[in-house]
């Protein structure tokens, strides 16, 4: 019989002193005491991770008493010593993002950060391992009820993915304690991607800086804190799992969900969903610059130029175009939560009033400020939650094609387009040196031909684009008209896939 050939790291044990193998192996007893999963394959997977990441330190010349201190197993809590016991009610925004998957589509987000210096996956992972616990509503799997989905807690290894496929494609979630959300990483960019049904942008920023944190302590950078990271050994705050939407203001008036279909740009769909992104990378300063010589906000500057940009890529001669924009709703109620708390209004222009930017954006900002008042969102939240109770006892599988209608297949008739901003987001001054850059990308809906996610890091405003047609109309018009406004864009991204 042929003799097994020992493990790296059974060689690396050998080649360790007496004192050091004593220390490796308490502290994998260590381990062991922390890490008490059901299923013994998974047990392995993580020891075989923290052996990994053991194998790193030694070639990167860390010494043995650095290494072990950095993955101390009392970062593991006690996550992975218990059962899994809790379960989440879906938020009232989150409760219809489900009902959409058998049309082929499903509502994700990601959010990258792209550090200096390449990805190290074995400490990624380890990052991985021990963050998830901070976020319970994350470490769960979404199961059917009777009358609505839900969150159930499970409790499992958690793996980071090296990414080879298309950005934000359907997570697998049928599959048993399948996760809602997958971290990626790509040379020296670290990427979360989320279904809705778990977070929204600001929830899933609190997550990956919390990750990254957590990932360039393990590099030995130091430790961080403040500025949205969470202190990953700290027992987690009931107010971050909580539906904020019972916060909403008592209004006498509700808002509803549908509205006439909004014209949709031209271009052959694709199969491929997405089957482009493109970034445009902006001086962040300029930008800002520019919109206040044009009396509105970034966010009413961006739109305007997409709806110049949104008639010159159509055949239409006239119509209503509208473009939805999520509200975070933390700016209105003290939230920490870190759930869903955001709610949309639409940007609607009459196609023949759209000349050029500096005619319209006045009437964008006016529409702007007016549907994202407080009042107004408040009518929205209430009205959600109103649509929620007339159907709470209606069996799910009565329910969700009932759903799709009133909600009209999440807005993708009633919109031609999306501009969801996340606005800046800061670091601490010692864990920002080392990130690059930042970007926000949205999932493609089913006939939007494209859809725009923006985020703010240090000097660098990035507008990023998912496209699903090849039809380059869209964003050729959108760089020119940033261009003469002297913003000249950097444009990164893909190839097409598919075609």
């Amino acid at each position: 019989m042929k003799k097994r050939e020992p493990t790296a790291f059974e060689q690396y044990k050998s080649a360790l002193l007496e004192a050091q193998e004593k220390m490796i192996s308490d502290f994998f007893t260590k381990v062991g005491e922390h890490n008490a999963l059901r299923s013994k394959r998974e047990r392995r997977r993580i020891c075989a991770d923290f052996e990994n990441a053991l194998l790193y330190y030694s070639s990167a010349g860390v010494n043995i008493e650095d290494a072990v201190k950095r993955l101390a197993p009392e970062n593991l809590g006690g996550f992975y010593a218990r059962p899994p016991a809790a379960w989440y009610a879906l938020d009232d925004a989150a409760k219809v993002y489900p009902l959409s998957m058998k049309h082929g589509t499903m509502a994700v987000f990601r959010l990258s950060v792209h550090l200096k210096k390449k990805v190290i996956p074995e400490l990624l992972q380890m990052a991985l391992t021990f963050t998830i616990k901070r976020f319970p509503s994350f470490a769960t799997a979404l199961k059917k009820g009777v009358f609505w989905h839900y969150l159930d807690a499970s409790k499992r290894r958690y793996a980071v993915e090296e990414e080879r496929d298309v950005p934000c494609r359907p997570l697998k979630i049928s599959r048993s304690g399948s996760p809602s959300f997958r971290v990626l990483y790509y040379e020296n960019r670290i990427s979360v991607e989320y279904f809705h049904v778990l977070t929204d942008g600001a929830g899933g920023t609190v997550f990956l800086k919390t990750l990254v944190a957590e990932y360039l302590r393990l590099l030995g950078e130091g430790e961080f804190k403040g500025d949205g990271i969470l202190d990953i050994n700290e027992a987690p705050r009931i107010s971050e799992t909580s539906n904020d939407f019972s916060m909403a203001d008592k209004t006498k008036n509700t808002s509803g969900f549908i509205d006439r279909p909004s014209l949709q740009l031209g271009g052959r769909l694709s199969d491929i969903k997405p089957c482009r992104i493109l970034h445009f990378k902006m001086d962040a300063k300029r930008l800002v610059m520019v919109a206040r010589e044009k009396n509105t906000t970034v966010t009413g500057y961006i739109l305007a130029l997409m709806f110049v940009a949104g008639k010159f890529a159509t055949d239409e001669m006239k119509g209503n175009m509208n473009i939805q924009v999520p509200v975070n709703m933390r700016k209105e109620y003290p939230s920490d939560t870190l759930r869903n708390f955001s709610m949309y209004c639409g940007i609607k222009l009459d196609l023949e009033d759209i000349a050029d930017a500096d005619s319209i954006v006045g009437e964008i900002s006016r529409q702007l400020s007016e549907k994202t008042s407080r009042q107004n969102m408040s009518e929205m939240m209430n009205g959600a939650k109103k649509l929620v109770a007339s159907v709470r006892y209606v069996p799910l599988f009565i329910k969700a094609p009932v759903a799709r209608i009133i909600y009209g297949f999440l807005g993708d008739k009633v919109f031609g387009n999306t501009l969801s901003n996340l606005g800046v987001v800061e670091f601490p001054e010692g864990l920002s040196k080392h990130i690059d850059s930042m970007d926000f990308v949205l999932a493609t809906a089913l006939t939007h031909r494209a859809s725009c996610a923006m985020v703010t890091f240090g000097d660098t405003a990035t507008l990023s684009i998912s496209k699903m047609t090849a039809d380059p109309s869209f964003e050729e018009k959108l760089f020119e008209l940033l261009y003469n406004d002297g913003l000249a864009p950097d444009v990164e991204g893909s190839e097409l896939y598919g075609y």
